[in-house]
């Protein structure tokens, strides 16, 4: 079974969102998503002040196993990537949910949000 944060929003591709109360999210891919890629080693993220759209590839990590693309659950601004995932990028492996955060963006419409999964509904998804 895979850890399924309930302060966050899921995707049915394996995103999750953390959305802030300043119109800012965290976003990443979620544990079941790194469980099943395998051991990652490499991550290719957004330029910092792209803007895109919600469902727009974002990114791609690649794994020993396969190489996926990444989707924006959310549409807006990447504000920031996790530089640290170019030294380390098993990083998302040992903590998808934390360290392994892949980019903050300035949300667009955080109304769109509400058509994400909830932690029960991802959770019923993947188990």
């Amino acid at each position: 079974m895979s850890n399924v944060p309930s302060d966050r929003k899921y995707t049915k591709s394996h995103e999750w969102l953390k959305l802030e109360a300043d119109g800012t999210a965290t976003v990443g891919i979620t544990d079941y998503a790194q469980n099943s890629l395998g051991d990652i080693t490499f991550v290719q993220l957004p330029k910092t002040g792209a803007v895109l759209k919600a469902g727009e590839v974002f990114g791609v990590v690649e794994s020993v196993k396969a190489a996926s693309d990444l989707y924006l659950p959310v549409g807006g601004t990447v504000l920031a990537v996790n530089a640290e995932l170019d030294r380390a990028p098993e990083t998302v492996n040992r903590s998808p949910f934390d360290d392994g955060w892949l980019a903050k963006i300035k949300v667009a419409n955080p109304a769109e949000a509400g058509a994400l999964l909830s932690a029960g509904d991802y959770a019923r998804l993947t188990g």
